[in-house]
């Protein structure tokens, strides 16, 4: 990849990215900042190839669930993050599954590994977030005219998901009280 493709996608995720936070903020999930640890997104690096490649089979009939799992596994690497990294940066992707495996991963990570109840507000509210995110990214792909199959299209895909999965780490933080703060003035 060459530096101008480079910084097509850095800008696109730049952008993605910018405007998830403005949706979740205004939503009250967010305080306009992305909360964020190198921990829980180096996570991300290691998970990301094999839930691509679930994704990528599900992308043209479930496009919503394959951008909006990535926020509830954001969540869920926040939350072990916050429990016992020590142990938990262990987890592997597949701990994530739920009963059916990737078709319920969004109840397991909500009910089991959030402990939110299935039908609550909250589970709800989370949900509602997720799509309009999920949303986002697909009309933002959408508007950029890209091309489905290509090189191009996979790249604007994957930096979405990772958009999708920092957010989701940064509401599981930001609902779990940490918050950012000026160190030096």
């Amino acid at each position: 990849m060459d530096s101008i493709e480079r910084k097509y996608y850095d800008e696109f995720e730049h952008g993605l990215l910018r405007d998830m936070l403005r949706l979740c903020t205004s939503a009250g999930m967010l305080d306009g900042n992305l909360l964020q640890s190198e921990d829980i997104d180096g996570k991300w690096d290691e998970i990301a190839p094999e839930y691509l490649a679930d994704v990528l089979r599900q992308m043209n009939e479930y496009p919503e669930v394959s951008f909006g799992w990535a926020g509830y596994i954001g969540m869920a690497v926040a939350e072990w993050w916050d429990q016992d990294w020590e142990k938990n940066s262990r987890n592997g992707y597949t701990v994530l599954y739920g009963k059916r495996g990737f078709d319920d991963m969004d109840d397991h990570i909500v009910e089991d590994v959030l402990g939110y109840t299935r039908g609550s507000l909250e589970t709800k509210a989370l949900a509602g977030i997720m799509f309009s995110c999920a949303r986002m990214a697909m009309d933002r792909i959408r508007h950029e005219q890209v091309e489905s199959q290509t090189e191009k299209a996979f790249h604007v895909i994957a930096r979405s998901m990772r958009t999708m999965f920092r957010v989701g780490a940064s509401m599981c933080l930001f609902k779990l009280g940490y918050s950012m703060q000026k160190l030096y003035s």
